[in-house]
């Protein structure tokens, strides 16, 4: 009996610790990014959306926030409601396929004929900033390999004004500014260039001198 006597308090003590924890104390948000604006003309075709590469605060479970000092901080009681990378990239692909009737999807491409472009977005910077402001800034490529094909190497710098503070606003205006990203790499636009793909050599081609 008094072998036991210390593993049921410590029982007790575990079970008391349980109860004191109430799973409604964590708020989980999902990024939904709004239909904004009119049906686009289709530039894409069918395109495959490699994975979203986010910078290390955002791809963390926590939603990020910066303060009045500069510092990006979280709180374990709020997270995103799913990998924020896996929903940042998924939801991307359907707004830009909502926005311009393209097919866009994330990889792995899970169709038989193959995607006419690769597309790829490397973001910097995607914070709740301290100003009020919401920041989605980084650059997207798009890689066609058809002969003649043209490829896009551009910019994106998207600030979505926050009504309010707090990690509800802060998923809303990242829903914002997602959307507003697809209008952008739906019409190909924003600061860049655009190069040329030209036909690789046919090696079996027969040369000119014979």
């Amino acid at each position: 009996m008094t072998h036991r006597l210390p593993l049921a308090v410590a029982c007790l003590g575990f079970l008391g610790l349980s109860a004191c924890s109430d799973p409604e104390d964590t708020a989980r948000y999902i990024i939904d990014p709004p239909v904004t604006g009119g049906q686009v003309p289709n530039r894409l075709g069918s395109a495959e959306l490699k994975d979203v590469s986010l910078p290390e605060y955002a791809s963390g479970q926590e939603v990020a926030f910066q303060t009045e000092d500069g510092a990006v901080r979280s709180n374990p009681d709020n997270l995103w409601a799913d990998n924020p990378q896996r929903a940042f990239t998924m939801s991307l692909a359907r707004a830009i396929s909502d926005a311009s009737g393209a097919t866009v999807i994330s990889e792995p491409w899970p169709l038989a004929e193959p995607p006419q472009r690769v597309l790829e977005v490397r973001v910097e910077r995607a914070l709740a900033q301290a100003n009020g402001i919401y920041r989605l800034q980084g650059r997207y490529f798009v890689a066609d390999e058809g002969s003649n094909g043209a490829n896009h190497a551009r910019s994106f710098d998207i600030a979505v004004p926050m009504g309010s503070t707090g990690p509800a606003a802060s998923a809303a205006a990242a829903s914002s500014a997602i959307a507003l990203l697809a209008q952008q790499i739906a019409t190909l636009s924003g600061p860049g260039r655009t190069i040329a793909t030209t036909a690789p050599a046919d090696p079996f081609a027969l040369d000119p001198l014979f």
